[in-house]
């Protein structure tokens, strides 16, 4: 019998390492989650939550990215009564329970509904009065987002969705105060998870809303639903990680098993996964989630699932009057998803070795095996969140500062937020208004401009030398410029890390993993500042794009790859110093990185990218009088900007128009 379970706790502890290397190290999960969270904290446009896996810190694949947005002109009360007389907030609501299931309610207009903050549509009339429809809210949101992310397409459950469905955004709204509905979760009996200082740090964050009813509902396009995904995020954070790396295998059997069954495909949802392990954390001892024990709390896992199933029965974690699969099945899908579940449970943990993800165990050695240095490692992990998202469109400077002074504890999550400091400093000098008048009226402001993108060049090898030349050419200081920019040049080469806006980014290539290994010893921002080449970013209306570019940012940003933007700007700086053989020079590498980056890149992320390219080289054309050549690069900008985003269609009718 000993040695039986010698054997058992032997496997658990093979099978955990390999894991380990799969889903995630602790210290990997970590850097996720702290480059999850800077990327809110930094982003000052919304107040933003990443949800879903990506901001848990689970990269798997297949898996897209939530972000939920905080619309801030609203304000949630649970009464009427707890509406304040003198308020900050501009239109106050309040929840109307009386005819709606548990987790679903109205939300009620308490003010002028003239308000310039509202628009009629949105607004509902029932038999108590005034509501803020669900469904309208989505639409008008749908509209505004094609406007300036025209990849938004439709509506998905409560959330907007791009046509791949790669991102959701849920724009939801807020009560700061945790609601009496959920109050009897505070103080049920549990064994030691969560604890009561979690706990306390769960019910200070209130709780969301988000426009989706209940489908059994008469008032479906009414009610709001409430969400808990800060509290299950805070919560999934305390997981050890052993717990951790179960949740992450049951979503794995979820996605690469359930899901490849076509007729259960979306009976089961990675929320319920989430919901089953809270349940058994919060009633297991927590002695038992060790890593020589991983296979057995797996195994109960799939136990604890196959028996909700059974028996119609998942109830929601906060909220167990809402039971989670009232309705979800009928008796032959209930039938066919227990069969599986049996079958996969007697299997024992083999039934995973059939997933993509996994199907190599049986060649793994035993012993923890990393190629990649610490560092390496590290910040692969960060270019891959970063990669899973929407790029950020602004970053908020003094949020990142004042939260690295007041909570970044240690060395690596000081390095994180070093690293988006830099390039919030990079952003801040674009929104920036040079002055008219006399040198020394515009010095001070000049000065200002320097001193942040000097700073921004902390960020990575590249990018912030190239808004440093691309200042030095608005401001007509063309040699100044030249030398930047020739200097960025001799930093782009091949170790350098991409990290781009890719939602399929790929692994390092051996050079940039000889290269990181090389500096294994010296701190994360060391690496991140030399061996790092970030996309060139001008935001909206940016001041300090070079003046031919600036019908690309009227209404959108404009991202490009720093090597062909400095070969542009090269060519610019060249024009106006009238040397042709530079000129030539300089269009001959911007058609060269034209061609590598249309190879290299065939994701649909991209397109806009290439786009940018394609418009740089016609823009020179045109400048060095080939209007026809100009108009053959901006015709392929044009096909590959499916949704508009560039303006590759205006500057070809005007070059029509003129010949």
């Amino acid at each position: 019998m000993y040695k039986l379970m010698q054997r058992q706790r032997d496997d658990s502890l093979r099978f955990y390492k390999y894991l380990c290397q799969r889903i995630g190290f602790e210290e990997d999960v970590k850097v996720r989650r702290i480059t999850s969270n800077v990327c809110d904290i930094g982003n000052g446009r919304f107040k933003q939550i990443r949800s879903g896996s990506n901001g848990e810190g689970l990269h798997l694949k297949g898996s897209d990215l939530d972000l939920m947005r905080i619309e801030t002109k609203f304000k949630v009360f649970e009464n009427k009564n707890d509406i304040p007389v003198q308020r900050r907030f501009k239109i106050p609501l309040f929840m109307d329970t009386e005819d709606t299931q548990p987790c679903f309610t109205k939300l009620r207009i308490e003010c002028d509904r003239t308000s310039p903050f509202l628009a009629e549509r949105v607004l509902y009339d029932d038999h108590k009065g005034v509501v803020l429809s669900s469904n309208m809210f989505k639409q008008i949101k749908l509209d505004t987002y094609t406007k300036t992310i025209p990849n938004i397409t439709k509506i998905h459950g409560p959330c907007l969705t791009d046509e791949f469905e790669l991102f959701d955004i849920a724009t939801c709204l807020k009560c700061d105060k945790w609601i009496s509905e959920s109050e009897p979760w505070i103080k049920r009996p549990r064994q030691k998870w969560p604890s009561a200082d979690l706990i306390s740090k769960i019910i200070s964050c209130g709780v969301l809303f988000v426009p989706i009813g209940n489908k059994c509902s008469n008032n479906e396009h009414i009610e709001w639903r409430l969400s808990f995904s800060v509290a299950e995020k805070f919560l999934v954070f305390s997981f050890n990680q052993t717990q951790f790396l179960c949740y992450g295998l049951l979503k794995i059997f979820l996605k690469e098993i359930v899901d490849n069954v076509k007729c259960l495909k979306g009976l089961l949802c990675s929320y319920f996964i989430k919901t089953l392990m809270f349940w058994i954390i919060e009633e297991s001892d927590p002695a038992i989630w060790r890593p020589d024990n991983i296979i057995p709390c797996f195994q109960a896992c799939l136990r604890r699932l196959l028996y909700c199933v059974d028996y119609d029965i998942l109830l929601h974690y906060f909220i167990p009057e809402n039971n989670l699969f009232y309705l979800r099945f009928n008796v032959i899908n209930r039938k066919r998803m227990c069969s599986l579940l049996k079958m996969s449970y007697h299997q024992g943990i083999h039934c995973v070795f059939a997933t993509k993800t996994l199907m190599d165990y049986s060649k793994h050695p035993g012993e923890i095996n990393q190629p990649l240095s610490r560092n390496a490692r590290l910040l692969n992990e960060i270019n891959h969140t970063l990669s899973c998202g929407i790029y950020v469109v602004e970053e908020n400077m003094y949020m990142l500062l004042s939260t690295l002074l007041h909570y970044s504890r240690s060395r690596m999550s000081a390095d994180i937020f070093n690293f988006f400091l830099s390039r919030a400093h990079q952003n801040v000098p674009q929104t920036f208004q040079i002055l008219e008048g006399s040198n020394k009226e515009k010095y001070p402001k000049l000065k200002n401009i320097i001193s942040h993108l000097l700073i921004g060049i902390q960020s990575d090898a590249v990018s912030g030398w190239m808004l440093l030349a691309s200042f030095f050419y608005e401001t007509k200081n063309y040699q100044a410029s030249l030398f930047v920019l020739n200097y960025g040049l001799l930093k782009c080469t091949d170790e350098k890390v991409k990290l781009g806006p890719s939602l399929f980014q790929g692994c390092l290539n051996f050079n940039q993993i000889y290269a990181l290994n090389m500096v294994k010893n010296e701190t994360l921002m060391t690496s991140l500042k030399t061996l790092t080449m970030n996309h060139i970013f001008f935001p909206a209306r940016s001041l300090i794009i070079p003046i031919e570019l600036q019908l690309e940012v009227q209404s959108h940003m404009f991202l490009i790859n720093p090597k062909p933007f400095a070969h542009f700007l090269g060519f610019l700086c060249c024009y106006h110093l009238k040397d042709s053989a530079s000129c030539n020079h300089f269009i001959s590498q911007l058609i060269h990185d034209a061609a590598d980056t249309i190879l290299s890149s065939n994701q649909e992320s991209y397109s806009v990218c290439v786009s940018h390219i394609l418009i740089c080289i016609g823009i020179a054309m045109q400048m060095f009088g080939e209007p026809s050549r100009a108009k053959e690069w901006l015709h392929m900008a044009s096909v590959l900007d499916r949704y508009n985003l560039t303006s590759a269609n205006i500057r070809l009718s005007d070059i029509n128009l003129h010949t």
